[in-house]
């Protein structure tokens, strides 16, 4: 009987071990699909054959069936180990020589001068040199001194699985007992990445220049990509003096890039920390050009890793470069695509496409302003009641704009820029309360959409709620005050108080039954992101970044279309328009350098940019060129005025009809037609193109779908 139980027990473990046995068949075939190079061929189909000699003899326990498993899985552990093709780090390596520091992998090379730390990059077409270092490699508030003054510097390898790299050391420095200074590159493709980490010392600091700048020719081939306003190029023999020194997020730089230019081979400098970057352009008159990236510290320390990225381009333009940048804020999460913002905000659909109406109710300059009219003194003081204002909407109106985006200054307590942030209730010179509503339900009645202009950061002295504690201080415990505006006296107010104004005046229009339906914001996207060392609300650029956003959010919260001044990079994400954000001409409207749409090959279909449809000049226009050209190359929208005449109103139809067909598309190419930059030409994403010629005015629009 026992051996009849055994023999019993023996077949049914052979029965349940069969499926088994048949996944190990399947793991198996699989294992065949594994190469290993021709030299280990023999070995890999004799190890082979002997699992299938084993697979087809069977198990009759469990103990034989983990034998077979376990040696598949020794020749699976084999198999990967040799395998012809498998993980492996980058190809490239680093070198300790006498005089320099060296990296290099299968697409660039980099060196570092162990005299002076100057650098170079060599790619299979060029060498690019950067400068030396220098006594302003680190400025403090006691002074100056140099990477070179550092008693000990080392470096070495630092590699990852995505680049080859190495990490220099600085320290002891004489100046700056306690400091050092950590920076790794990385070689990552065609692309070197340095990362900055300092250790702080006890005197406060102020800025660290480095890298320094790329030396650059002024031969007709060299050129420098800045995206200085709407967009600059900058050839090397260029005749201006150009010098201009800023954070970015700021008029001097929109975005935290620039690029430089030899024949086709490029440079793409991307400050991928910026809020406390910034940069230094100095183009003398003829040339060359120089470029310095600037690290500010952050309330007087640098107490996070600064990172920028150096992209090499063989075949590089100034679009590939735009084009590279747009890729870096996709990838970063930044760009958010006027689709994107229509689904979140719906009143948006009023505004793609349509003309912008900008109008003044009250200014008010008083006598402490600098702009204040000594001449002729009655010019201080400019109105037009919202019902004057509501009645030239509707003449434009019965001209034939169905709908229109509507701007309106002027309509605080004391008039436009006066008074901020304690700006309600609205003037009773304009209208008051009842005015006000009045002009909102006229604006919704015939189909504009109304918003108001606002102002978060100008802190009057004349303010109700003025107090010295809630401004933005300096490290030194000052403010920067000045006289310049409408309401004279003001200092800045610190933006972490900025949300709570917002909330309290809108609250206000909503409980007047005030339909404002967009609102915004002054100066928000165009002055650089501001610190304060008030001791009871320090703030960093940072969090200034994080408290701007949220008083658009606020805003969005309640369906507002939202908007500011210009187009700082940090903030498109967060703005549905600008008022402007056209090219780089100021005082006498002189361009500077070669006017290119940089800002919006790379943000066209993210952010809607007005333009005045000027016949010459006028705001950041050129003096010899056509705002009605440049609204149209740039497939923008256009300005108009309730006194507009027919003509202008065709003109302002036809624009406001291509940026409704091209407003949510991306601008893909800009190319200048000759050599006189003035004939040009755009294509967007839907196939539409627009021909300009800035000196006959002539120009051609073809839509993608004609």
């Amino acid at each position: 009987m026992l051996v009849l139980f055994l023999l019993t027990s023996q077949f049914a473990a052979a029965d349940d071990l069969a499926p088994r046995l048949d996944v190990l068949r399947q793991h198996l075939a699989r294992l065949k699909a594994v190469t290993v190079p021709k030299s280990l061929a023999d070995d890999r189909a004799a190890r082979l054959a002997n699992l299938e000699t084993l697979l087809e003899n069977g198990a009759a326990s469990e103990t034989e069936f983990n034998e077979i498993y376990l040696e598949m899985d020794e020749v699976r552990q084999w198999l990967w180990a040799n395998a012809a093709e498998r993980p492996e780090m980058p190809q490239g390596a680093f070198a300790d020589e006498e005089d320099s520091w060296h990296i290099g992998n299968n697409a660039i090379a980099l060196s570092v001068s162990k005299s002076d730390m100057s650098m170079t990059v060599t790619t299979p077409a060029y060498t690019w040199r950067f400068e030396p270092s220098n006594e302003a490699d680190i400025e403090t508030q006691e002074g100056s001194f140099s990477l070179l003054d550092a008693a000990s510097r080392s470096a070495e390898a630092f590699n990852t699985g995505y680049s080859i790299g190495m990490t220099m050391s600085f320290g002891e420095f004489k100046a700056a007992p306690g400091f050092g200074l950590s920076i790794t590159a990385n070689l990552v493709g065609n692309e070197a990445v340095f990362e900055i980490a300092a250790q702080d010392m006890h005197a406060p600091l102020k800025t660290l220049n480095w890298p320094k700048p790329i030396v650059l020719d002024n031969g007709e081939t060299d050129c420098s990509v800045i995206p200085f306003m709407q967009g600059m190029l900058l050839p090397g023999n260029w005749p201006q003096d150009i010098h201009n020194k800023d954070l970015v997020n700021s008029r001097w730089l929109y975005m935290p890039w620039w690029g430089q230019l030899h024949g086709r081979s490029g440079v793409q400098t991307i400050l991928e920390t910026s809020n406390d970057a910034g940069g230094a352009y100095d183009h003398p008159s003829g040339g060359p050009t120089r470029i310095q990236p600037i690290w500010y510290a952050s309330l007087g320390a640098f107490g996070y890793t600064r990172v920028v990225r150096y992209v090499f381009d063989d075949d590089a333009t100034y679009v590939s470069m735009a084009k590279r940048y747009r890729r870096h804020v996709q990838e970063t999460g930044r760009f958010v695509s006027l689709r994107e913002k229509l689904a979140r905000t719906p009143a948006l659909d009023q505004v793609i496409g349509k003309p912008v109406v900008h109008l003044g109710a009250l200014y008010h300059f008083v006598q402490e302003a600098s702009l204040f009219n000594k001449e002729r003194i009655e010019a201080n003081h400019s109105l037009r009641t919202f019902a004057e204002l509501a009645d030239g909407l509707r003449g434009l109106k019965a001209k034939g704009v169905e709908s229109a985006y509507v701007h309106l200054d002027g309509w605080g307590f004391y008039g436009y820029d006066n008074g901020h942030p304690d700006v309600l209730p609205p003037g009773e010179e304009q209208g008051g309360w009842d005015g006000l509503r009045a002009f909102a339900d006229t604006c919704d009645e015939i189909g504009y959409l109304f918003a108001v202009h606002d102002q978060y950061r100008d802190f009057y002295f004349n303010a109700v709620s003025f107090d010295d504690r809630l401004a933005a201080t300096r490290q030194d415990g000052s403010r920067e005050e000045h006289a310049t505006w409408c309401g004279g006296p003001q200092t800045i107010l610190s933006p972490c108080f900025a949300p709570g104004y917002v909330r309290r005046n809108h609250d206000l229009f909503a409980q007047h039954g005030i339909k404002v339906r967009g609102a915004y914001l002054d100066v928000f996207a165009v002055v650089p992101l501001e610190e304060s060392f008030q001791p009871a609300h320090p703030m960093t650029r940072t969090d200034c970044a994080l408290y701007r956003r949220h008083c658009f959010d606020l805003l969005r919260a309640r369906g507002y279309v939202v908007s500011s001044e210009e187009p700082a990079d940090y903030l498109v994400q967060s703005l549905d328009l600008v008022h402007h954000g056209p090219y780089s001409a100021f005082g006498d409207r002189k361009e500077m350098g070669v006017s290119a749409p940089l800002f919006n090959l790379v943000y066209h279909d993210s952010i809607l940019l007005p333009w005045s449809m000027t016949d010459k000049g006028g705001w950041g226009i050129p003096e010899n060129d056509s705002g009605q050209l440049h609204c149209l190359l740039n497939a923008g929208l256009p300005y108009v005025n309730p006194g507009a005449d027919n003509e202008a109103i065709a003109q302002v139809k036809e624009a406001a009809e291509l940026a409704r067909r091209c407003g949510m598309q991306e601008m893909v190419s800009h190319e200048f037609l000759d050599g006189s930059w003035r004939k040009q030409r755009t294509a967007f994403s839907d196939g539409t193109r627009v021909t300009v010629d800035l000196d006959t005015s002539q120009y051609e629009i073809h839509y993608g779908d004609r």
